[in-house]
This record gives structure tokens, sequence and C-alpha cells, in this order.
């Protein structure tokens, strides 16, 4: 989107133009150019900048921008899980939840071309870190708010929890469903929907407030960096900005160890472990956190002048190729001058030249206008199609895979997080790398561009089939049904808990690990008693006198762990190496971009593909793959008689939907590389057949001309061979 912005050294004059600047006025623009205000300065000391007018400062400090940036809006990712547990909502909601930030991004994004050269861009860069640090503020507002998170909700209130949590007591039959009513009020579902309106607002906030930071920093470097520098410079920000979502991974895997409530911890602690399905983990620190790096970064930005002068280098540049190239400028000119009405017809559309020339309703009437004739192209609209499904596929993963790990290998919240932040976004920055290289190294044409986003794709598509087979199926659980939409009632627990009378609304898993059968509570499980055992840094719960267990127990706290937890690790790897090679097509197909339209559309079409990506990858694709794993759940938390957070899921089905959805995706992105690489080859087809076969056209007037110098040529012959005679 950066590339919409007109530079504001840029100077009005025919396309291809350049300033003209005699040789002997060089050394008056070293006065000139070194000095905001464009005024020689007679005093040498004048002509050193301060840091805030270093171009490289500038750098460094939007790096670390753009970083902390990244890493809060990609934290939510990393404890979506959590903060579904902690509020009870569904991954529907949830994914909702994490691409509504892209909306105010997507809404506001495409002003930028607009706005570009008529604001102070670093002040207003500073002001949309700040409203990126008030929405991380905002998002932690819900914990805050909230009262204390129980994770047993029939131990009173004044008791430890746990005291005597889910036992089969004969005793609380009555209690049991009072307390259970009298815990659901007006005031409970009005405080979750204002918990629920907050975060998405904070999401908002956080996309509105993204909207100028990286086109506005990549515009002004653009603009005041040397011409040879430039590169250098993105690519630096590149390679730390991309280091951000790894690094709100590596964030959440700490922070999700700690307990949620360590900032109000109950009297006497609790019996939780980072392994118990109940565990809620301090999700609301990272925010924090981030948030403060995201204030800090944004200091410097309000001190950082509206132009700064260009890099020294730039002048002694300009000296030099000013001697040796005036010949080549000024054929330039004499050529450019001479444009066809199609030519300047083709100018006048440039919108990124037009847009600081109209006005606002203007801009908005020939946006439409442009974005259609873009759109037309094929080459674009394929490649933006695939680049659509692989960003569909990244959002889905970076989403929810996470949880999937959770419930698929039985693994906790911190060491998913873990693996993702270590392995698969390391290979996919790699890939993006390696692409550039090949692109570069090789000296790809479009031809060989295609041929590489199809390889890259096929492998990846390849490497995603065994992911099918690596899972197992559900353990079986006492009482509920593995079919998805089902919901158990009390008549289909066993007969041996009858007399208990348990809770329907409790969730305490305890696991038979002699027969690999887990009850919901130790209620179900018909225990009476309690045991905690002590061991150093923590401490373990049993339950005993269960009488649907063999023996009488005793039974562990906690699920029964995953019979495939040791594939965790190869299935990682096969996602990470396929994340790596998808990541293989991003630069060439950037290029098909560049390469495959016209030279006056290449910067709006830039804007218009991450657009599109927006409003067709990154908001869409988080909803479908929460629907789809919603679809999956075979057993939902009830809360005041609405469907909360989803307690247990059938296995099988969420590894197929969940791998599945991803596979159709990367189909999508290979089948629209194929079409890419048919429609090259055609056109190059059509460009050797003309090279070969001359027009038809052409040949007659050939021939036309030939037939008319004949009888010239014997008249020249004859009329000499007279006057020779």
């Amino acid at each position: 989107m950066a590339s919409f912005l007109r530079p504001h050294n840029w100077v009005p004059g025919p396309v291809g133009e350049e300033l003209q600047v005699p040789d002997k006025d060089a050394k008056a623009m070293v006065g000139t150019e070194d000095t905001p205000g464009g005024k020689a300065s007679p005093n040498p000391q004048n002509l050193r900048p301060s840091v805030f007018h270093s171009i490289k400062f500038f750098v460094f400090c939007h790096s670390l921008l753009q970083l902390a940036q990244l890493m809060m809006s990609g934290y939510l990712k990393s404890s979506i899980s959590t903060v579904e547990k902690r509020f009870g909502l569904s991954s529907q909601t949830s994914g909702l939840l994490a691409a509504f930030n892209e909306v105010g991004n997507t809404a506001l994004i495409v002003f930028v071309s607009y706005f570009g050269s008529r604001v102070h861009r670093p002040r207003l860069i500073g002001c949309g870190a700040i409203l990126v640090t008030l929405a991380g503020v905002l998002m932690t507002v819900p914990h805050f708010i909230s009262e204390p998170y129980r994770y047993d909700h029939t131990s009173p209130a004044d008791m430890p929890q746990d005291f005597k949590a889910s036992l089969c007591l004969l005793s609380t039959k009555a209690p049991a469903s009072a307390s259970s009513n009298s815990s659901c009020s007006s005031y409970t579902e009005v405080r979750h929907l204002a918990v629920v309106g907050i975060m998405f607002t904070a999401q908002t906030l956080l996309g509105v407030g993204g909207v100028p930071i990286q086109p506005f920093g990549i515009s002004y470097i653009d603009d005041f960096a040397h011409n040879s520098n430039s590169p250098l410079y993105l690519g630096i920000l590149f390679a730390v900005t991309m280091m951000g979502p790894g690094m709100s991974y590596g964030l959440g895997s700490l922070m999700l160890r700690l307990y949620v409530d360590i900032d109000r911890m109950p009297e006497g602690g609790i019996n939780l472990t980072s392994k118990d399905p109940r565990w809620v983990g301090a999700w609301w620190l990272g925010f924090l956190i981030s948030a403060g790096a995201v204030a800090l970064a944004a200091i410097p930005y309000f001190f950082f002048p509206k132009e700064m002068p260009k890099e020294k280098q730039e002048l002694r540049f300009r000296r030099k190729g000013l001697a040796v190239s005036d010949p080549p400028v000024s054929k330039g000119e004499d050529s450019s001058s001479e444009q066809s009405p199609a030519e300047s017809l083709e100018k006048k559309d440039n919108l990124a030249q037009m847009a600081p020339d109209l006005t606002v309703i203007q801009f908005i009437k020939v946006f439409p206008r442009v974005l259609l004739r873009t759109l037309r192209h094929p080459i674009f609209l394929l490649v933006v199609l695939s680049q659509v499904c692989m960003s569909s596929t990244a959002a889905g993963m970076a989403t929810f895979l996470p949880k999937f790990l959770e419930r698929q290998f039985s693994i906790t919240a911190s060491y998913a997080n873990l693996l993702i932040g270590c392995l698969t976004i390391p290979l996919a920055i790699v890939g993006i790398v390696v692409g550039g290289i090949l692109v570069k190294r090789l000296r790809l044409g479009p031809m060989h561009c295609g041929s590489l986003c199809l390889l890259g794709a096929l492998c990846c598509l390849i490497l995603s089939t065994p992911l099918f087979f690596m899972g197992c199926s559900s353990h079986q659980i006492a009482g509920i049904s593995h079919q998805p939409g089902t919901q158990p009632g009390l008549e289909l627990f066993p007969g041996c808990m009858e007399s208990c009378s348990c809770p329907s609304d409790d969730f305490n898993p305890v696991c038979d690990s002699s027969t690999r059968v887990e009850y919901i509570t130790p209620c179900h499980a018909g225990c009476t008693s309690r045991v905690v055992q002590e061991v150093p840094d923590k401490s373990q719960v049993f339950y005993t006198n269960c009488s649907c267990v063999a023996g009488g127990g005793p039974v562990p706290a906690g699920s029964c762990d995953s019979a495939c937890s040791h594939l965790v690790l190869p299935f990682m790897i096969l996602i990470s190496l396929g994340a790596a090679l998808a990541s293989v097509t991003h630069t060439p197909s950037f290029m098909l971009i560049l390469r495959g339209v016209k030279k006056e559309d290449k910067t709006l079409a830039v804007g218009i593909q991450f657009m599109l990506m927006r409003v067709l990858a990154w908001m869409p694709s988080p909803v479908i793959h929460g629907s789809a794993i919603d679809t999956t759940c075979v057993y939902w938390a009830q809360s005041c008689g609405r469907r909360a957070v989803c307690r247990y899921y059938d296995h099988d089905l969420l590894r197929n939907r969940f791998i599945g959805l991803q596979f159709f995706f990367k189909i999508g992105s290979l089948a629209c590389f194929a079409l890419i690489l048919a429609i090259l080859r055609q056109q190059d087809k059509e460009e050797r057949t003309k090279a070969t076969i001359p027009n038809p056209g052409l040949q007659q007037q050939l021939l036309a001309s030939e037939a008319k110098k004949e009888p010239e040529e014997s008249r020249v012959g004859w009329g000499s061979s007279k006057a020779w005679l």
C-alpha cells in the first residue's frame, strides 16, 4: 500500500523525465538539500542533522514499532483457546474476534493513497501507534471487570475450590440445582455481552491504529533514503518485522504458564496444573507487555520532521551521474515528448499520480473504475486468487493451530505456542527469503516464476496428505455419544452413579487409566472422597471410593492423555515444511504481478492485491475454520441456558475437517498457479509465432512497394543506357 504514495521529491513532468540540474549548480544543491526548509545555510554545522533527521534512525525506530505491532496483533491468536475457556466462547465467535482487526484496517487502508503526501507522516504513525497501545490496554479490561476465575462452580464462594468438588454426595441434590440457577441473572448476561463487546471494540481499534504504520513508514523511507540504499533499508525492515509473529507465540507460551488470576490469587492457592483442561493462563498479561512495547516505540515519531533531507550519498551520486547522463536524459525528453493519445489516456487513469490532485469525493469515484480495469488482467486476477487461497490457509493455521494441537495431541497451550513460534514461523521466514534469492540469483522471468510457484504449491500439497493420518480417535468418555450435535442427558450416564444426582453443568474430568475411560466429574465416576498427594513444586489430586471404577480407584484428576502424543513433533515438522514451501511462492508470485501489469498500474495493483487478501482471506478464513471446528463438538458446556465453550471434540472429525479445509485452499492455489503457467505459455507461444511469421498485411505492403520499385528501376536503367549510348 505504501506504493500508492507519491514521493515528496517528485517533480511534475513527462514520463521518464528527471529534473535537470547543471553541473555548476551541484555545489548549491548541498546547501539546499541538507536543510529541511530548502534554504542554503552558510554555517557548516547546520549541515549536520540531528538524530531525528537521519533516515537510518527512522528505519531503526520503524523496525521496532512494526515488530511490537505485529507481536500485539498476533498475540490473540496464540491465546485463542484460553480466551474461549475464560469467557465461554465458541470457535466461530473467537475466529470472528481474531479477524475483526482486519475490518477497521481494510475500511481505511484505501484512503492512504489519498492522504499520503498531505499529512505529517511520522506524527500520524505515532498517533496510530498510540491507538494500538490503547487497543491493547482495552483488551485487558475484561479481565479486571470480571470476577475471579472459578474452575470449580460447585464449591461455595467462601471455601477453597475443589474442597468437595463434584463428589458423589446425596446431600447435594437440592443445592446443586439451586446454585446453578441462582448464578444466572440478567446482570450476568449483560456483563458477558459487555466483555465480548469490549474485546471486539479493541480489535477494531487495533486494526484502525495499524493503518498508517506500515504504508506511511515505507513511503517515508523510500522518499528520503538514497536510491541505492532504499532496498537495503526496506529489506532490514521486513526482516525484523517478520520476527513479530514468532515473538507473539513465544510471548503466549510464557504468559500461559502463569495462572490467569496471578494478580488476585485465592487464599490457599489452587490445585490446578497447566495440563488440567480447566487451566486458564494469564492471557491478559501479554497484551499489557506488547502495549507497553508499542507505546515506547511510538515516542520518537513525534520528533521526526515532516520532511527530512535526502541522504548525502544522493548528492554525490547525482553530481557524479549528471556529467555522464546528460545525453540519455535529453534523449528521454525527446522520446517522452512524443506521446500517443493512448499513452496520455493511460497516464490520466493512473490513480497513484492522480490521488494527490483529487478531492475525497473524486477519489472515491475514480477508484472503482481503476479497480475494475486492473482486475480484468487475467494474470493479476489469478495471482491474487492464488494468494487469497494461501492466505486463507495461513490465517486458519495461525488462529486455530494451537487449539488443534492441544485437542489432538493432549499438549498444553504453552507448549503448542512454543512449537509454532520455534518451528513454523522461522521456517516460513526462511521460505520467503529462499524464494527471493532464487528469483534474484537465477534471474527468473515470468514463465519460470510461474513454474516455481506451481512447484512450491504442489510440494506443499503433497506434504499435507500424511496429516490426515497423523492422529488417533477420541478416547471413551462416559455418557457422551461421539456424534456431533447430540447433548448427553443424565439418563445416558452409567447406572453406577444414579444415586449421586450429579450437576450437569460441572466440569472436573477424571481419568480411569486402566480402561482409558474419562468421566466428566468425579461424581459421574461415583467417587465419594478426595486425596491430595503433595509432590515437589506441585500437588496431585486423586479421587477414591469410585463406584464406576474397577477396584474403586484411585483415579487422578484431569483428562486422559492422547494415545498419539508422540506424533506431535512429526506433525509439526510436516506443517512447518509445508509452510516453508508455500512461502517460497511469495516473492515469485509478487513478481508476476509487477511484471504482468502495466507500468503505470503497478502501484495500484499491489494495493488492490493486499486489500483483496484482507477482504477475501484474512477476514473470513478464521470464521470459516472456527465454524468447521464447532461442527466437530460432541459436548458443549452450558452457561445460563446458552451454548458456551466446547468441552469435547470428535478427534477424527476435527482432524479431517481442519486439515481438509487447509487441503481445499491449497488445491485452489495449485489450480490458480497451473492456469497462470498455461496462460504464460500461451502468451509466449503467440509471441514466438508473431516473431517467426510475418504479418500478412505487412507482406502485402512489401510486395506492393517492390512492384512499384521494379518499373522505376527499369526506367532508371533504360535512361542510363540511353545516356551511355
